[in-house]
């Protein structure tokens, strides 16, 4: 009986191996990240907006990830196809920034609507390799 009860604990404990390589190996080699990041509409900016955020009100966003400790948030706004703001802030305890995105005016974006885009990114290997990685995005757009 003792016997039986060994092999049954070291087959389960086998198993459990098999199945977390088979996980590993699906995931790439390295533990599978989860990331999100929502836009935010300050409540004094929604005031102002009946749908969603506008031109010269400020957005900023809601991040999760468990791939970095330093994520960064990226965001892009296009009128017609042609890049009117970027802009990057870190969002980690100690960075300096407000963690709030003014949507215009910029030399290139004077008024009216437009998309965008926030990326949550990790430059954890930007001073290796030169590689910056998109961990999830969201568009939205912008009343003019």
């Amino acid at each position: 009986m003792i016997r039986n009860t060994v092999r049954l604990v070291w087959f389960l404990g086998a198993l459990a191996l098999i199945t977390s390589a088979v996980a590993f190996a699906a995931a790439g080699g390295r533990n599978a990240s989860t990331s999100s990041i929502n836009l935010v509409v300050p409540a004094a900016s929604t005031a102002l907006a009946s749908a969603g955020p506008a031109y010269g009100q400020s957005v900023t966003f809601d991040v999760s990830t468990n791939a970095t400790n330093r994520p960064f948030v990226h965001l892009m706004c296009s009128q017609n196809g042609a890049l009117v703001l970027q802009s990057w802030q870190a969002w980690f305890f100690g960075a300096t920034g407000t963690q709030l995105f003014a949507l215009g005016p910029s030399p290139a974006w004077q008024g009216g609507a437009a998309e965008c885009t926030a990326y949550l990114e990790n430059w954890d290997s930007y001073s290796k390799n030169g590689k910056i990685t998109v961990l999830a995005s969201t568009a939205f757009h912008v009343d003019g």
